[in-house]
């Protein structure tokens, strides 16, 4: 997948994971904050396959635009920019620990591992945005980030839960997208 252009089958399987995040965050569960309406949902695994299976670029720019479409669906069209540029930093993050520890990726623990960089990467981006909303509303900043702190174990959640699945998923996802592409 280093070649510049894009194969029919590349985008195809962008549009299918794009697809794939719209419908995996429609399968929600609302839990209780301080800050925004939350909840619990399997866009982040999605992604995270993408991502995986596509490479960084592709599968961040097929994740962001199903969170997009998700968020405009669904009443968060303001919040859809954001979505897509936390799609690209989880991406990013989740590439960058691929990348350094590619020659563990025949051990048990290699997908679980590059998966909490990529939670950590996204507890960190909710816990910004929520901050800004909250200093936004005009509260003050030790408020707004005990605020921003208080609803980051649904975030937390979420993690734990894209990681358990990625883990499961990885591999049977990498052989079908294989036999797609190549």
């Amino acid at each position: 997948m280093t070649s510049t252009r894009w194969s029919i089958k590349e985008t195809t399987l962008m549009g299918l994971f794009a697809a794939l995040t719209v419908v995996g965050t429609s399968i929600r569960v609302p839990l209780p904050a301080l800050v925004g309406n939350p909840f619990f949902h399997f866009g982040l695994p999605i992604l995270s396959l993408a991502v995986l299976t596509l490479g960084f670029f592709k599968g961040s720019l097929a994740g962001g635009i199903g969170f997009a479409i998700f968020d405009i669906l669904n009443g968060f069209a303001a919040e859809a920019p954001y979505f897509v540029l936390e799609s690209f930093v989880v991406g990013a993050a989740l590439s960058l620990a691929y990348s350094r520890l590619q020659k563990y990726d025949d051990k048990v623990w290699f997908i679980p591992t590059i998966m909490f960089f990529a939670a950590i990467a996204k507890i960190i981006m909710t816990f910004l945005k929520n901050l800004v909303i909250q200093l936004m509303m005009g509260n003050a900043f030790g408020v707004s980030a005990f605020a921003s702190f208080s609803t980051l174990y649904i975030t937390v959640i979420n993690a734990i839960a894209a990681i358990i699945i990625v883990s499961l998923l990885y591999k049977p996802v990498k052989a079908l997208t294989s036999k797609m592409l190549y």
